[in-house]
């Protein structure tokens, strides 16, 4: 009953309220039956995607203290699990920026509408479609990372490797218990099929890996695998707020130049103030731009585009403090100092990455050169893009 009373609410499953509970009561569906089940079907191929936060959070629901990137026994451990291809959101971050960095080119030099408002947060979407249907012309048409992950994982990935897309089940570790409401959209299977079929939190990894036993301090590390595997600094940085404008800037400025630029890091934008704003210099264009973390936030920059006083060309929206490194599906407990220290590794991934700009990702290069053709393309827009609408909850 209490399920059925949050389908008919408008709750926007941010997860919040399971982050807090003191007593741990309130928890995420556990679809991790699913995931099993799926694996031990000698018939089906079954991927796995991780997003960038769950990298610097994973550690901590197996005894390694907050702040340490894991990223390589993640990788060993979910093989451990029999998962066939190991993956990474990263990938998919990468495609995002490619997508929604020209949709906002073409908004800025065509009159489209402003500001335009990032897509990745499925929270944050809920709330929009909730709250302010009538603002979500602001809203990018791009997909999120993990739904675009899903959408090329069953089409271009199934293709690649000669595979039956009705034989993949397409996993994700996520931080997020929203992703899980997102991955079950009616409009969100461009691919023919339903584009994620199963989302697990960080936290839902945590128990798979407990459950199989597996010793995670003593696993070697391994590497995602290819092609879908392959990420850069400025993806990984989607885990953060801010992260998504900054990764933007960094492709947007480069594809107006026409050439490589020497500013590749955005300090104007970080930080961890609820509501931040800068004036970016997109060679000789003064963007103005807002990053906005926290549904209180939200809610307060829509009622300044409403009131016509927000006058920003973009806008990053993530639902939860901190961004995903604070989302509903991380480890528990959580608080400022917890978020700061996975904060701090995500930005010590993007330093340490060989690529940091979305536009270099060679596999994202090879995606367009053979199968996509330029970003906004007819076949992007159909796989990559999709409609948001007014839910009536």
């Amino acid at each position: 009953a209490f399920e059925h009373d949050l389908l008919n609410s408008a709750c926007t499953y941010c997860g919040q309220c399971a982050d807090v509970c003191p007593t741990g009561a309130i928890v995420e569906k556990d679809d991790t039956d699913k995931v099993w089940d799926a694996i031990n079907n000698p018939e089906k191929v079954v991927v796995v995607q991780t997003a960038p936060s769950v990298r610097v959070a994973l550690g901590e629901e197996l005894g390694i203290p907050a702040g340490q990137v894991v990223t390589g026994k993640m990788v060993a451990a979910l093989r451990h699990l029999g998962f066939d291809k190991v993956f990474d959101t990263n990938f998919s971050a990468d495609l995002t920026i490619m997508e929604e960095g020209h949709e906002f080119l073409q908004r800025l030099q065509n009159g489209g509408v402003l500001p335009m408002i990032t897509s990745c947060s499925p929270g944050w979407v809920n709330m929009i479609e909730l709250k302010y249907p009538e603002l979500l012309p602001h809203l990018s048409t791009a997909k999120s990372p993990q739904q675009m992950f899903g959408a090329v994982a069953k089409t271009y990935f199934a293709e690649r490797a000669g595979i039956d897309p009705a034989k993949i089940v397409s996993v994700s570790v996520m931080p997020c218990t929203a992703k899980k409401a997102e991955a079950a959209r009616e409009e969100m299977c461009a691919s023919g099929y339903r584009d994620v079929d199963v989302v697990i939190t960080t936290r839902e990894l945590g128990r798979m890996i407990r459950e199989a036993g597996i010793d995670f301090n003593a696993l070697e590390e391994a590497e995602f695998d290819s092609p879908l595997g392959t990420g850069t600094g400025a993806a990984v940085i989607f885990g953060t707020t801010g992260g998504v404008m900054e990764a933007a800037l960094r492709t947007v400025a480069e594809v107006v130049a026409g050439k490589e630029l020497p500013k590749l890091e955005y300090n104007e934008v970080r930080g961890m103030e609820q509501t931040r704003e800068a004036v970016i210099d997109v060679t000789g264009v003064s963007v103005k731009v807002a990053v906005v973390h926290t549904l209180k936030s939200a809610k307060m920059m829509l009622e300044r585009i409403k009131a016509g006083t927000a006058d920003y060309q973009f806008i990053e929206v993530m639902a939860c403090p901190g961004g995903c490194i604070g989302g509903g599906g991380q480890p528990v407990p959580v608080d400022a100092s917890i978020r700061q220290k996975r904060r701090e590794a995500i930005f010590n991934c993007d330093r340490t990455s060989e690529l940091r700009k979305s536009h270099e990702n060679p596999e994202i290069k090879t995606l367009y050169d053979t199968w996509l053709g330029k970003p906004l393309s007819e076949k992007a827009h159909s796989l990559l893009h999709t409609h948001y609408h007014a839910q009536n909850r």
